[in-house]
């Protein structure tokens, strides 16, 4: 995730747009393809290409949600966390494809599929032309917007799973076994669910509201009570609202009330400029102020 100041996933919109249309279109050829061939491997990749059109589909409504102005009064951060979720609902995706594709293969060990390799090394040939530029769609959004990350490494499994389907073609007409097909679906399968835990682990921890990736809280309180002017730092928190939108929260203790407004201006600007942190609430205290020690949590 990047640090960057502003809602990062609306910035790339018309990137998840463009790899929407293009994986969407060659996941109805990619599944007819698979049924035809009977190829376990080319109908893996159409049902991972099958999550990928859904998690688009899910990141472009979030993309519009989260920008949507809140009309409740009841959203006092808006709807950003709309995009956090469309990642999880990757995630989920991604192991859902990879849960099946496993079983489906090792139901089929020791058995004896027919499969035809000419459409597998076409449509995987294909295939591997649209995740590629897909790729290069929203590769340039990944590392600042989870969202579009979701995305990007749902495509990115895609395309493993495309040369997967060319080295299985390759190896089925080659070697005339057919067990070549399980044994790449299978490898499919594994890589899709570890790059969805990968991600997985990002989007709990920002539901989690964790100190932001690359971010350290004991430095960034340090830095704060180093500024001139300031006695102490508590009740320090750090988490991420959404990809590019890191918050702050802080109590400074100050040595004279006379220096809270520097002492403000001064950490606002510290946190925005040194640590990426664009949206800071702040509370000067003087050094004599009592009962933020009172709270049990």
């Amino acid at each position: 995730m990047g640090a960057g100041h502003g809602h990062a996933g609306s910035r790339h919109r018309w990137r998840l747009g463009v790899s929407f249309v293009l994986i969407g279109s060659f996941f109805v050829v990619e599944l007819a393809y698979g049924l035809i061939s009977g190829s376990l491997a080319l109908m893996s990749d159409a049902g991972h290409m099958a999550a990928d059109v859904v998690t688009l589909g899910a990141a472009l409504v979030a993309t519009r949600i989260a920008t949507r102005p809140d009309s409740t009064g009841r959203r006092s951060y808006g709807s950003y966390r709309a995009e956090v979720f469309a990642s999880l609902l990757a995630v989920v995706m991604m192991l859902g494809v990879a849960l099946y594709v496993v079983t489906e293969a090792v139901g089929r060990i020791g058995g004896g599929a027919e499969v035809s390799s000419g459409p597998m090394l076409v449509v995987g040939a294909l295939g591997l032309v649209v995740n590629l530029v897909a790729l290069l769609m929203l590769r340039a959004g990944a590392g600042e917007s989870l969202n579009v990350k979701g995305a990007y490494l749902e495509v990115v499994a895609d395309t493993a799973g495309s040369v997967g389907v060319i080295v299985a073609g390759w190896l089925v007409s080659a070697t005339g076994q057919a067990y070549w097909d399980t044994l790449v679906a299978l490898a499919i399968g594994v890589f899709v669910a570890v790059r969805a835990i990968s991600l997985g682990r990002q989007v709990f921890a920002v539901l989690g509201e964790h100190v932001p990736e690359g971010m350290d809280a004991a430095a960034v309180g340090a830095d704060l009570a180093a500024l001139d002017g300031v006695r102490g730092v508590h009740d320090l928190h750090l988490w991420t609202l959404t990809s590019g939108m890191n918050v702050a929260t802080a109590h400074l203790v100050t040595a004279d009330p006379a220096d809270n407004h520097a002492v403000l201006d001064q950490a606002r600007d510290l946190l925005r400029r040194r640590h990426g942190v664009a949206h800071a609430t702040l509370q000067v205290e003087p050094a004599d102020h009592k009962g933020c020690d009172e709270l049990g949590w």
